[in-house]
């Protein structure tokens, strides 16, 4: 399915339910996986480790989540899907995570597809090529997202010495995709010329900037 679609849904919505429980069966669980959730006056997390995936859930109509609210405290109906987070736990030696990555698996489902928007506002009028999706696997590096969704939007990380400098990171805003790549190749100064090799790490999908 086209995870973009997910956006804007409830946390009871039956796309988003059904979609966890197919996750749960790629990851062969016996049981549901019950997400451990983060609670915060203008933000939800609903944080499913087993299964590599966070989403963020926004308040809406002035509703104000409690901090530290369980899942039975919430009005789900007033909560509407942001952000999605799939993460890619890096097997390679040498490959560093933050502390709040540690808990997370990889997400079960691979490839991913994300669906690409064709481009239309090129400078010289001719819109470029875009394939109509791309496909990502656990070893999708740099170069093929770059190659798929042309120049990034934002960029940043890969500044400072190789031990704790912060990973690249590549934003195709009007697209609605973050990447953050990890490995040796995504860290240090020398980062953003090797970069193009580096493992995607965590993939975020939002709703593109218009």
């Amino acid at each position: 399915m086209n995870l973009t679609d997910l956006l804007g849904l409830h946390p009871d919505d039956a796309s988003f339910t059904q979609h966890i429980s197919a996750l749960t069966s790629a990851a062969a669980r016996d049981a549901p996986v019950a997400p451990e959730i983060k609670s915060y006056s203008d933000a939800v997390y609903f944080n499913y480790f087993a299964l590599g995936l966070s989403v963020l859930f926004s308040p809406t109509d002035g509703y104000k989540p409690s901090a530290g609210a369980k899942s039975t405290d919430l009005k789900t109906d007033k909560l509407v899907l942001d952000s999605i987070y799939i993460y890619n736990v890096p097997t390679q030696a040498g490959s560093r995570k933050r502390a709040a990555e540690l808990a997370f698996t990889t997400y079960p489902i691979s490839p991913i597809a994300l669906v690409i928007k064709p481009k239309n506002d090129d400078a010289e009028g001719d819109a470029p090529s875009r394939p109509p999706q791309l496909d990502v696997g656990l070893d999708t590096a740099g170069k093929q997202f770059v190659a798929a969704l042309g120049e990034p939007d934002r960029k940043g990380g890969g500044a400072g010495p190789s031990s704790g400098s912060i990973g690249i990171w590549c934003e195709w805003s009007k697209d609605g995709i973050m990447v953050e790549f990890g490995g040796d190749e995504a860290q240090g100064p020398q980062a953003w010329e090797r970069g193009k090799d580096a493992i995607w790490k965590i993939i975020t999908l939002f709703s593109p900037a218009q």
